[in-house]
């Protein structure tokens, strides 16, 4: 029998390796072993979303969550996909809102996560609350390329 551990290792440098696959078939031989941990769960829902299987990749996402309530990338991953899936007629928009709000708790300074916030509530057609989180993010990184342009968008077409 090997070590859980071992597995875990080859199915990340796999996964870093763009090996996705072959990640999640080391990430497997892991878990059989032990499930008890969030890490394999988080990493295996990295791969299945790399590869665009984003249900599994929820599924994951989610058991890693149940098992450390503070991986912050896996609450913004979880958001990212509710927020990017083309596949979806009417994402739950308001589910990423929460788990963006999770992260944002365990790290007030994500940029990636305000930007998805404002993102979000763009969607919604929130576009004060949008400025809100905009604003946030230039606060912590003025001259962050992105959020400057998604200001001036917001600004000069939906606010009038």
């Amino acid at each position: 029998m090997g070590d859980y551990k071992y597995f875990l290792d080859n199915g990340i440098y796999e996964f870093q390796n763009g090996r996705f696959q072959s990640a999640i078939d080391f990430i497997n031989q892991s878990l059989d072993l032990k499930k008890d941990w969030a890490i394999p769960y988080f990493y295996r829902a990295a791969a299945y979303h790399s590869l665009g299987e984003y249900d599994e990749a929820m599924l994951d996402y989610s058991k890693a969550i149940k098992l450390d309530d503070k991986m912050t990338d896996a609450y913004y991953n979880r958001a990212k996909i509710i927020l990017s899936r083309k596949d979806i007629q009417n994402p739950d928009i308001q589910k990423a809102i929460v788990d963006l709000e999770k992260a944002l708790e365990l790290d007030p300074e994500f940029q990636d996560a305000l930007y998805a916030m404002a993102a979000a509530y763009k969607k919604l057609e929130d576009y004060h609350k949008c400025l809100v989180y905009l604003e946030k993010l230039l606060q912590i990184e003025p001259q962050h390329i992105y959020a400057r342009a998604f200001k001036k968008l917001i600004l000069q077409k939906y606010i009038i």
